[in-house]
């Protein structure tokens, strides 16, 4: 039986000016380190896999006359694609509401989901139900089962500022569990994967496929942003990564569920 779930944000939070100040908040070695913030932030932190079925667009060469011809010319077939196409993928999300389950993640994760499944830092499993989304943000809530894990609070990103240092973390390339330290580099950034997400934070935390639902947090272990996307020539992490701010986030868990954050 689950006992009482932790909701408060308070104790949470972390001194970041002893972080800062070098050796106020030690690691096992005695040396400045990140590893009390992340005892406390990693446990809130969740793999997401995602088994979905989407359409699958037709090649075009497949409404190309000249090809037909040609195939028809050579006696060859019509090649038969399937017109769904079944993924398996994997991201990141992180509990902001414990008592009620609430998940927060990417909305383009669940696109076509099937079956969602939620895994835990200390690899319990749970089935997930979509509780709603905002394409807007690319912000959706997913639910399972209460657990007995604080929360990770939102923080105030508005107050961010450009040299801020943040902790990304979240499941890149399905590896599991990773963090990695960076910088703001740049807030209000528009135009990232159209214009439909808004102003982003830029950060150069690595942020690979993966990672996206996962929390990007400051060093009071508050969540700043929300990792979303990335710019690459492979797809993979140059250092420019992007999160959309916590303010919108907490606006659309308070629409996707009638409720903000659990209170203290």
């Amino acid at each position: 039986m689950i006992g009482p779930s932790p909701t408060g944000t308070d104790s949470a939070r972390l001194d970041p000016n002893g972080l800062i100040k070098g050796g106020a908040i030690p690691g096992a070695s005695g040396y400045p380190s990140l590893a009390p913030l992340l005892r406390q932030v990693t446990p809130a932190v969740v793999n997401i896999t995602v088994d979905s079925r989407i359409p699958r667009e037709e090649h075009p060469f497949l409404n190309d006359p000249d090809f037909r011809h040609f195939l028809d010319r050579m006696g060859l077939p019509i090649p038969e694609i399937p017109p769904i196409e079944r993924r398996h993928s994997q991201g990141s999300g992180f509990i902001v509401d414990s008592a009620r389950g609430y998940v927060m993640t990417n909305e383009h994760l669940l696109k076509g989901a099937t079956r969602i499944q939620v895994t835990l830092k200390d690899q319990r499993s749970f089935e997930a139900r979509r509780l709603g989304a905002d394409s807007g943000s690319d912000l959706a809530i997913l639910q399972i089962p209460p657990v007995a894990i604080r929360p990770l609070p939102l923080g105030d990103s508005d107050r961010l500022e450009v040299g801020d240092f943040v902790v990304a973390i979240g499941n890149p390339f399905g590896l599991g569990q990773t963090a990695t330290l960076g910088i703001v580099s740049a807030l209000g950034r528009s135009g990232v994967g159209g214009s439909r997400l808004g102003k982003l934070i830029q950060t150069d935390a690595s942020i690979n496929p993966g990672n996206s639902g996962g929390p990007l947090v400051n060093l009071a272990g508050e969540v700043v942003g929300i990792n979303t996307a990335l710019i690459g020539p492979t797809g993979g992490n140059v250092g420019i990564g992007f999160a959309v701010p916590s303010n919108r986030a907490r606006a659309a868990l308070r629409a996707l569920t009638g409720q903000g954050e659990p209170r203290p």
